[in-house]
């Protein structure tokens, strides 16, 4: 058996112009994360990752904290939604840029509204693929490390809603069950699956135990 580790980036830029950059809370994130690993010796035979930026910033954290080096697959199917998208497809209308808790509430509340239309095969939102080619993307990745790694600790960065789309398909989960999941995935969140040449089984999901004690209880984000 071997174990897979999906990482949830670090903190992006979410409000601003240019979402796809780490913060600088989102970097500490990825590097303790690093660090912690390295503490307990974990090492991993394979790394995978998304195309996006904040997806290889993040793992350039982990691989500094942890003192690793390994070059690390890049597979497109790990990128996340575009959200900007999945809201027009629903709400044509501009936005203004969520500035109060009010607003956040607004925006999510859209999100989950695209992303339910979206996944029922209702919107197509411009510039996206379909959801079944979307989830392809993803169980693509979950089919290659179990055909390619097994007894291996593989790690995979990525975003909240391909890290929650694996965890629905693994589990058989309802759209609105993995969209739940979604909204609830923190930055830098580890999820673990237990892996064989057949299938895949979750362990744990949405952990930080990087995170863990007082000293850390102001770095943990949700976007």
């Amino acid at each position: 058996m071997g174990t897979l580790y999906l990482v949830r980036h670090g903190q992006a830029s979410f409000g601003a112009d240019y979402y796809d950059q780490l913060s600088a809370l989102g970097q500490r994130q990825s590097e303790r994360l690093g660090r912690y690993w390295a503490e307990r010796g974990l090492r991993f035979d394979a790394v995978l990752t998304g195309t996006l930026k904040r997806h290889a910033q993040t793992w350039a954290g982990i691989a500094s904290g942890a003192g690793l080096d390994a070059q690390p697959l890049v597979w497109p199917g790990l990128n996340e939604y575009d959200s900007e998208a999945v809201i027009r497809s629903i709400h044509p209308h501009p936005l203004q840029k969520p500035d109060s808790p009010e607003a956040y509430r607004a925006h999510f509340r859209l999100l989950r509204d695209g992303l339910a239309q979206w996944m029922a095969g209702t919107v197509s939102p411009q510039g996206m693929p379909e959801y079944t080619d979307f989830v392809h993307g993803i169980t693509s990745a979950l089919d290659h490390v179990r055909s390619h790694h097994h007894g291996q600790n593989v790690l995979l960065v990525s975003s909240g809603g391909p890290i929650a789309t694996a965890v629905g398909h693994v589990l058989g989960l309802s759209p609105d069950a993995t969209i739940e999941l979604n909204m609830r995935i923190r930055n830098s969140a580890v999820t673990e699956f237990q892996f064989s040449a057949r299938r895949h089984t979750l362990l744990t999901y949405n952990t930080l135990p990087h995170l863990d004690g007082p000293d850390y209880q102001e770095w943990i984000t949700y976007a």
